[in-house]
């Protein structure tokens, strides 16, 4: 913002609030959720599951950028929210319902039973939340999936592509980038099944 203000620099801000979606690193909450379920694993939650976040499909985001790039003016603040406030709790509780149903455990048993409840972290945010007014009054952006929605199309796409988030589980991921890895190693295997030459 300073170089907008001191050199005319075209420059334009946006604040976001949680995202989720694909290929969210599966450390964070909702992806940690889904395959710890999957794994029969401990659903972790922190102190009573009262802590509130406003949550924002990454697709809705991505179209709020394109907004905001083609249609925003220089030197304004965007704020992106997805209008989808909703405890930890209900996250966990959302994504269990969903996996019931898209994925029923085999001894009939409900997901939800996995959820434990575990301390608090220190300083844990009590409520993140976002005013996203200004970008739906003056750029006439709103997010197009529902809280609901996009964690339905979340769950999917992990039930769907177990190849993009087993290797980060197993361990063997080192911090390189997945596609490039994951493509690299198709790559190296292209030759023995008849494919080519591989090249740099």
């Amino acid at each position: 913002m300073a170089w907008h203000h001191t050199y005319g620099l075209p420059v334009l801000l946006t604040n976001c609030s949680n995202n989720y979606g694909p290929y969210h690193f599966p450390e964070k909450l909702i992806p940690l959720v889904i395959l710890n379920a999957l794994d029969r694993k401990p659903l972790p939650v922190y102190g009573r599951g009262d802590n509130v976040r406003d949550w924002l499909y990454v697709e809705d985001h991505v179209r709020a950028l394109t907004a905001v790039l083609t249609r925003g003016t220089p030197g304004e603040t965007y704020n992106v929210g997805g209008s989808n406030e909703r405890t930890n709790l209900q996250v966990v509780e959302t994504i269990c319902a969903v996996l019931d149903e898209l994925r029923p455990r085999a001894d009939g048993r409900r997901y939800g039973e996995q959820i434990a409840f575990v301390a608090d972290r220190p300083g844990h945010d009590k409520r993140y939340a976002i005013d996203a007014a200004k970008i739906r009054s003056e750029l006439g952006w709103r997010p197009l999936e529902t809280f609901e929605s996009g964690i339905r199309k979340t769950v999917r796409w992990y039930l769907d592509n177990a190849w993009w988030w087993e290797p980060i589980r197993s361990g063997s991921y080192a911090g390189e980038r997945l596609g490039l890895s994951l493509q690299s190693a198709g790559a190296a295997r292209a030759p023995e099944a008849g494919k080519g030459r591989v090249s740099g």
